[in-house]
């Protein structure tokens, strides 16, 4: 977490289920400015949250306000929570009185604003009339294109949202360092994913390994390579802002990622890379049959992943305080 911050990485992104009531993002955030308060005021902190029990989504106005409130005091004054966003859509919620629930917290100092999380261009258009939307957190990759085609990146355009790109690594696959099924520890989350499993592993690999190629060429690794792609997307004029936000669980893997910032790519290493696209295509899903329920932009149960699959994490964010980037717009 220092290191990210030398690193001009302050932009984290974190969940209140990411681990147990006791050990999660925000108790992570809690223990680390304890240890270094001067560094609170150079980060932005944007929190998931809204879970209720087996991991279903629940924004009615009390649930929501409740899962606020602990986000707060799991923090007990050592940061701030600058945007909050619901894990996921609840269907069973209308989006009016969500946000009207999420923009009275605001007024009350509680949370600095609002994001959302995998809706899809319908939603966010009308969360967008409703209320200040500051950004919209999806997964973008060379593992994960649909926002690119589905109209979220248009909708993000349009209202002028910036998307928030998680696991843009496609969960550490595109990294290279993972080279066979065997590669993923016992109880490792991914070991359930069908992109992972052997079937597909074998067909996903041809991706990666082209990717290695380009990256040699470039100089640099496969994750700067995976990562300044979607950078490079940011800057085209037909696309919203987008920020990748990679997650890491090493100084050494931060200062490596946050590096991926001196890479350039031009038009026709672009099109070099699409063309790889074109010729590996990605088999299996984002999550298994059930999971994809939970995340087909506008579904509200993460209840198939189960709450032991997720650890303890902060995702960190390429860029922070700087010129021309969506915090200045918070």
């Amino acid at each position: 977490m220092r290191a990210a911050i030398s690193s001009g990485c302050t932009f984290w992104d974190g969940g209140e289920f990411y681990g147990t009531p006791s050990s999660n993002s925000l108790t992570l955030l809690n223990d680390f400015f304890t240890s270094h308060p001067s560094e609170a005021d150079k980060v932005i902190v944007n929190i998931k949250g809204a879970l209720g029990p087996g991991m279903v989504v629940n924004a009615s106005p009390e649930a929501l306000r409740q899962s606020v409130e602990r986000c707060v005091q799991m923090l007990d004054g050592k940061a701030k929570i600058d945007m909050f966003e619901c894990a996921r859509r609840d269907r069973n919620v209308p989006l009016e009185s969500e946000l009207a629930t999420l923009q009275g917290l605001v007024e009350e100092g509680l949370i600095g604003g609002i994001a959302l999380s995998e809706v899809n261009a319908e939603t966010i258009r009308k969360a967008a009339r409703l209320a200040k939307i500051l950004a919209v957190e999806v997964e973008i990759s060379l593992f994960e294109t649909g926002p690119l085609g589905n109209g979220i990146t248009d909708a993000c355009r349009e209202f002028n949202i910036p998307i928030l790109a998680y696991c843009p690594i496609g969960r550490g696959m595109l990294s290279g360092q993972i080279k066979c099924f065997d590669d993923l520890p016992e109880k490792d989350f991914r070991r359930m994913l069908p992109r992972f499993q052997p079937a597909n592993f074998e067909n996903n690999m041809k991706l990666v390994k082209q990717l290695e190629v380009l990256a040699q060429k470039k100089g640099c690794t496969s994750a700067q390579l995976a990562i300044v792609w979607i950078v490079n997307l940011s800057r085209r004029e037909d696309m919203p802002t987008i920020i990748p936000i990679p997650g890491a669980t090493t100084a050494e893997r931060v200062m490596e990622n946050a590096k991926a910032g001196e890479v350039k790519l031009n038009e026709e290493e672009m099109a070099e890379i699409g063309e790889v696209l074109k010729t590996c295509e990605v088999a299996g899903e984002r999550y298994h049959a059930a999971g994809m329920k939970s995340i087909s932009h506008d579904r509200n149960s993460l209840e198939s992943l189960g709450a032991h699959h997720f650890s303890p994490r902060i995702q960190i964010c390429m860029w922070g305080r700087k010129p021309n980037t969506f915090i200045l717009s918070i």
